[in-house]
């Protein structure tokens, strides 16, 4: 597939149009779904002319950025795989605390009135 010559490139650019078509008038732009014009004003355009990043993507470090393309090139059961070893590692971590907070209450060590404490 051919790029477009910058001839052709610059008569796209004549085509844009930079008028704001807002719903002032309920009468004439009736909103159909309740909170998708609030939506559509939170999202960017594709041809809007602001290059800066996306809030949330400008607070991403290099290791969740890696993580992000490490889940972007997973197949769907490689995904749902990894999602389940989250989950059983969550549950395990459950169990865990569970036993830990039974242990600190056979040794007294959540007692609320403790006269231990200094």
């Amino acid at each position: 597939m051919e790029s477009p010559s910058p001839e052709h490139d610059q008569s796209l650019q004549g085509l844009l149009s930079f008028e704001r078509l807002d719903r002032a008038s309920p009468d004439l732009w009736p909103e159909q779904i309740p909170g998708v014009s609030d939506f559509a004003s939170l999202t960017a355009s594709p041809y809007s002319l602001s290059s800066s990043p996306p809030k949330w993507l400008t607070e991403l470090e290099k290791d969740d950025m890696d993580m992000l393309q490490e889940f972007g090139s997973l197949t769907t059961s490689q995904l749902m795989e990894k999602v389940r070893g989250l989950q059983n590692l969550a549950f395990q971590l459950g169990l865990d605390e569970a036993r830990e907070m039974t242990r600190g209450k056979f040794l007294n060590i959540l007692e609320k009135g403790s006269s231990n404490r200094r």
